[in-house]
């Protein structure tokens, strides 16, 4: 079987956006919740240094996450270029949910609360400052991470559903 270059587009879109909603996912089940069950300095810290791996720029997790952005923008003009009626529909949907449903929120939320986290000095906190620094993080970060989550499995579902028609 030989796939064209759309074909080929949105599966490695699939691959891509599947990994990152993985990523996401476990976040939102696991790591979170797990984190959770720490003491306030504790938790900031455990989130500092989760957050520190990706922020060194970790070779496979910026290949998988800018790779995911740039193969839903591929798939998006390519599908714009190929496809007409609802397999358009499909592409356009997955593809504007993704950038716009998982992209855009992390730019614009989750990655200046992982930013201030870092430039936190956690060890000069008391108590009273930590239990504040991490109910300003904790609540909005895990919103926009469950609204990333949802987003970013209704999208591959729209990308498999093209792929099948």
């Amino acid at each position: 079987m030989i796939l064209d270059p759309l074909q080929v587009s949105i599966v490695i879109s699939i691959l891509l956006s599947s990994l990152v909603s993985g990523l996401l996912f476990g976040f939102a089940v696991v790591v979170m919740p797990g984190l959770a069950k720490l003491a306030d300095k504790d938790f900031l810290f455990a989130f500092k240094h989760i957050d520190g791996i990706i922020q060194n720029n970790q070779p496979l997790f910026i290949l998988v996450w800018a790779g995911s952005i740039f193969s839903a923008i591929t798939t998006l003009v390519l599908g714009v270029m190929n496809l007409t009626g609802g397999q358009l529909y499909l592409v356009s949907g997955a593809s504007g949910l993704y950038l716009l449903g998982v992209q855009l929120p992390t730019f614009r939320f989750n990655i200046p609360l992982n930013n201030t986290l870092q430039n936190l000095d956690i060890e000069a906190l008391n108590e009273s400052e930590a239990a504040g620094a991490r109910a300003g993080f904790e609540a909005p970060w895990n919103r926009w991470n469950r609204f990333r989550t949802v987003s970013s499995i209704f999208s591959v579902s729209l990308l498999l559903l093209l792929l099948l028609s």
